[in-house]
């Protein structure tokens, strides 16, 4: 055997037995008892890169985001490939999460992507920025998860654009650490899918706060007013009474369409087992939308001291066909 990789290392008995057991206690929550079986493989065979990478995802799902970095060290220095190693993402999650943004950079490079190169002046200590464009995260996946949308700003972390329900205690404008494997898609008619991602824990919390209001919106194009109203003063506006549905989680974690405009697509597909009540789901609306109500329940994402003057203002471009009423903060 040659150490660092040069000849492959065929693990012993031992430690596929432990580690096949660690994962069996991962899998029912005994995150301690895997710890210690996948800290004894490390020991049984040190020279191996998967030892290290086991314990690195152990402490990612214990969000011990110190160790996942140090493990994840020891496992990269042991790889026997230089790229595309899913070893460096866990890395970057770890190294994102501690902000530590010199690693993190060499992590997203060592995976084979191309962060934007840092200013010499900042000692690499601002934040990997690499746009990359919409998808969907899902908030709380092991509790009462919901689905919304939002802005990539690198391969670890999304900004929320949706206004989650006051239910889930989260709010717009928030930043989502995320886990690297879709866990599910959502596709529009013009065929542009959008990958789901789980969420692992709050990155950065939102200072802007969640306002629920009943709407009187006499056409869609009074609703969608508002919601452009908003978006122009730098904050947003969803008309949760058509931008939300329940999802079974079979639903939820497969490909499922934004939206058809159709009557179909709201119902809710809660047909998961007693106890599982399934998933919300925030809809990406395209064109018009049948059986129009004018009586709207919205949620608006606005500071205290703008979100009636907002309001107001909306009125008053079309008093005949607008009005507002029981603004309450719920968030």
């Amino acid at each position: 055997m040659k150490i660092f990789g040069r000849v492959r290392h065929r693990p012993s008995p031992t430690w596929r037995q432990a580690t096949d057991r660690a994962f069996s206690l991962i899998d029912d929550g005994r995150y301690e008892d895997a710890g210690a079986l996948l800290t004894r493989a490390a020991d049984l065979e040190p020279w191996l890169s998967e030892s290290w990478y086991n314990l690195a995802l152990l402490h990612k799902f214990r969000h011990d985001w110190t160790q996942a970095r140090a493990a994840g060290l020891r496992a990269v220095a042991l790889l026997d490939r230089p790229v595309g190693a899913p070893d460096w993402w866990n890395l970057g999650i770890a190294a994102t999460a501690l902000q530590d943004w010199p690693l993190a950079r060499r992590a997203w490079q060592a995976y084979g992507l191309r962060p934007p190169r840092e200013d010499a002046g900042t000692g690499g200590e601002e934040s990997v920025r690499m746009p990359l464009g919409s998808a969907a995260v899902r908030l709380s996946p092991e509790g009462e998860a919901e689905v919304v949308w939002g802005r990539r700003l690198d391969p670890a972390r999304i900004e929320v654009l949706s206004i989650p329900l006051p239910s889930s205690g989260r709010r717009w404008g928030e930043v989502a650490l995320h886990d690297g494997v879709p866990h599910g898609e959502r596709a529009t008619d013009r065929g542009t899918v959008y990958p789901v991602f789980d969420e692992i824990e709050l990155w950065a919390p939102s200072p802007v706060p969640t306002w629920l209001v009943l709407l009187e919106a006499a056409t869609q194009a009074d609703r969608d007013a508002l919601e452009r109203l908003a978006a122009e003063a730098g904050y947003a506006a969803e008309d949760w009474s058509s931008s939300v549905r329940l999802l079974c989680r079979t639903c939820s974690e497969s490909r499922m369409p934004t939206d058809d405009g159709s009557a179909a697509t709201r119902d809710p597909h809660d047909h998961g087992e007693p106890g599982h009540p399934g998933h919300l789901s925030h809809l990406s609306r395209a064109g018009d939308e049948p059986g129009w109500t004018p009586e709207r329940e919205c949620g608006v994402a606005a500071p205290a001291g703008l979100v009636r003057g907002l309001l107001d203002s909306w009125v008053a471009d079309s008093p005949d066909s607008r009005d507002w009423r029981d603004l309450e903060e719920v968030c």
